[in-house]
C-alpha cells in the first residue's frame, strides 16, 4: 500500500488542540540508583497530553522513545491536529542512554499505559514507535502478550513476567528501526582493532580511508566481510563487558559499574553507497549530519556505555529488545510506516520486521520523498498521519 486512503471530509479538517504536561509517578525498589536526580525508589516519567479540541475519543495513541526527547518533534503535534488523542511519554532514561535499560524502559511504559487508562478514562491505547520506539513498542507488546523475560541480562530486576503490563490493542511502527542493537552492530566502525586506542585500525575497513582500495559501489565480498567484522567488534566488545561485570560481582562489589567509550559508531556503507539497500536518502549523509564526522564525534549512537546498558540494549547477542524476535511473537494487529529517503532508517528494516510479524492483521505504506523526522516536511507528516487515522478508523480504534 502507497499514499493516502480516502477518508470522510469532515475527518480531514485541522484541529486546535491542547498540550499538558503530566507526571507519572510510581514505586520501585531497586538495589542501586541508575538514573540522576530523583527520589531514590521513586520513578517519575514526564509525558504530555495532546488533546485534539472538539474530538472526544476513547482511544490514545503512546508514542515513547527509550531515551525520549520526541515531544516537539512534528509528528505528535501533527497527530494530535489530524485528530487522534496522543501522549508522549519520556522514559525514566531521557537524553541519557549510558546507563539504560531496556527492560525498564518497557516497565515505564507500563505504568503510563496503566495511567492512560485508569485515571485518564480511555478504553483503547495504540502504541506509536518512532524510530527506537518501534522496537521498544514491539518488545513491550510482546511481553505484555506473553511475558517471558525475568531478569536483564546481566542477571538483574526487573522480572517482566511480575510486571504485570497491559497489552496495547495495535502497534503503529513509524520510520522504526530493527532494535538498537542490530542498528548499532551496523553503525559500528569494522575497522577499529583495539577499543582502547581507535587509531589501530584495519585499512581495508576503514570506509573513511581514502587510500582504501575498497571504494563505493562496494563489492558484495566487501559488503560480507566488513558486516561479519562488525558482529565480531560487538561480540568483542560484549566479551569484555562480561568478563568486566563478573570481575566486579566476584570481587563482592555485585552493584558497582564501569562506564566506557566506544569509538566508531557511525560508519555503515548505506551512507556512502546509496546503490546498498537503495532507497531515496542523499549521499554520504545521515540524520545526524556528515558520517564521517558524527563516526568519532560524542553524539554518535552508543558512544557512551556502561557494563549493564551495554547487554540490554547494545549487545548484538543478548538484547531482550531485538525488534525481529519480538515481532515475531506479536499478536496485535500492525501499521508499519516507511519512508522512503529516511536518512536514518533504511528500507530492509522495516521490511524485514514487518515480514517477521506471524499474522496477517498487518499492513504496510510507504510515503515517497520523507525523512526520518520530517523535518522542512509539514505534508509528509501531515500524509504519515492521515494513514494512522485512516488504519484507526478501518480497525474500529476511531469512530
Amino acid at each position: 500500500m502507497s499514499g493516502e486512503t480516502q477518508t470522510n471530509e469532515r475527518e480531514r479538517q485541522i484541529y486546535k488542540y491542547d498540550r499538558t504536561p503530566y507526571l507519572v509517578i510510581f514505586d520501585e525498589k531497586a538495589k542501586f540508583k541508575d538514573t540522576y536526580g530523583g527520589q531514590i525508589d521513586r520513578i517519575a516519567l514526564e509525558a504530555q497530553h495532546l488533546m485534539p479540541r472538539g474530538r472526544p475519543s476513547k482511544t490514545v495513541m503512546i508514542i515513547t522513545h527509550p531515551i525520549g526527547g520526541g515531544q516537539y518533534l512534528p509528528m505528535p503535534a501533527t497527530l494530535a491536529k489530524q485528530g487522534i488523542h496522543t501522549i508522549y511519554l519520556n522514559t525514566r532514561y531521557r537524553g541519557a542512554d549510558y546507563a539504560l535499560i531496556m527492560e525498564k524502559t518497557i516497565v515505564d511504559l507500563g505504568a503510563c499505559i496503566k495511567d492512560a487508562k485508569t485515571r485518564l478514562g480511555y478504553e483503547r491505547v495504540v502504541l506509536g514507535g518512532w524510530s527506537g520506539g518501534g522496537s521498544m513498542s514491539l518488545f513491550y507488546q510482546s511481553q505484555a502478550e506473553s511475558p517471558t523475560v525475568t531478569q536483564t541480562p546481566a542477571g538483574d530486576a526487573p522480572d517482566i513476567t511480575q510486571a504485570g503490563l497491559i497489552p496495547a490493542d495495535g502497534v503503529i511502527l513509524l520510520a522504526a528501526h530493527m532494535s538498537r542493537n542490530r542498528t548499532l552492530t551496523e553503525w559500528l566502525d569494522a575497522s577499529i582493532l583495539d577499543e582502547n586506542d581507535p587509531t589501530k585500525r584495519d585499512p581495508e575497513l576503514d570506509l573513511y580511508n581514502p587510500a582504501n582500495v575498497n571504494q563505493p559501489p562496494y563489492t558484495p565480498a566487501f559488503l560480507e566481510k566488513y558486516r561479519a567484522a562488525q558482529i565480531a567488534r560487538n561480540r568483542r566488545i560484549t566479551a569484555w563487558v562480561k568478563d568486566k561485570l563478573a570481575t566486579l560481582k566476584q570481587s563482592g562489589r555485585e552493584n558497582d559499574e564501569f562506564n566506557f567509550v566506544v569509538h566508531g559508531t557511525m560508519a555503515d556503507p548505506r551512507w556512502l553507497d546509496p546503490a546498498v539497500d537503495p532507497s531515496d536518502r542523499k549521499p554520504r549523509w545521515c540524520m545526524l549530519g556528515d558520517p564521517q564526522v558524527v563516526n568519532m564525534s560524542p553524539i554518535g549512537l552508543g558512544r557512551f556505555s556502561s557494563l549493564r546498558s551495554w547487554l540490554s540494549q547494545w549487545s548484538y547477542d543478548d538484547s531482550n529488545a531485538d525488534g525481529l524476535k519480538c515481532a515475531a511473537r506479536l499478536k496485535a494487529p500492525l501499521l508499519s510506516i516507511t519512508n522512503s529517503a529516511d536518512d536514518a532508517v533504511t528500507p530492509s528494516h522495516s521490511k524485514l520486521m514487518y515480514a517477521a510479524v506471524p499474522h496477517n492483521r498487518k499492513e504496510a505504506v510507504t510515503i515517497t520523498g520523507a525523512n526520518h523526522y520530517y523535518f522542512g516536511q509539514p505534508e509528509k507528516a501531515t500524509e504519515a498521519a492521515r494513514i494512522c487515522f485512516d488504519w484507526l478508523k478501518r480497525n474500529s480504534f476511531e469512530q
